[in-house]
């Protein structure tokens, strides 16, 4: 099954890629979750939007990706969430509110997909976040979790 890819998908292909998948991947994953669209002869336009928006919001040079990486690397983000008394967060760290931290800590603004948590934040403390900054590059971002 040939696709265009809207979103990024980690393994697949990034948003305006046309790709070749099996057909119940597309059909059950892909499709349902509007992350691609199925591929036409028409939809050559699409793609070419889809790239053209995809440009203007990415980092646009491999060096700008690693001075941004090394900056982000050296810094501690400090989130604060409603926790109990055990620790134990109400709720979990989405990758909405990393973004939110980082913005609101002096950094970039990072767009959410591109924020990748290894396994849900549920309990404060300090946590490894990685960021996808460039096809090449990602960064990982100490975020410490304090109760607020």
């Amino acid at each position: 099954m040939k696709l265009i890819l809207i979103q990024e998908v980690t393994g697949l292909g990034a948003p305006g890629d046309v790709v070749e998948v099996k057909d119940g991947y597309g059909r059950n994953f892909l499709l349902p979750r509007s992350l691609a669209t199925p591929w036409t002869k028409g939809g050559q336009k699409q793609v070419d939007a889809i790239r053209k928006a995809r440009g203007s919001r990415e980092i646009a040079t491999l060096e700008q990706a690693q001075a941004l990486k090394a900056a982000l690397e050296s810094s501690t983000v400090r989130l604060a969430a409603h926790a109990g008394a055990s620790g134990r967060l109400f709720g979990a760290v989405t990758t909405a509110h990393v973004a939110d931290a980082v913005s609101a800590a002096g950094g970039p603004e990072l767009d959410r997909r591109k924020i990748e948590l290894g396994e849900p934040i549920k309990s404060v403390g300090r946590h490894q976040v990685s960021v996808r900054l460039h096809p090449e590059v990602a960064a990982s971002v100490a975020l410490e979790v304090v109760a607020g």
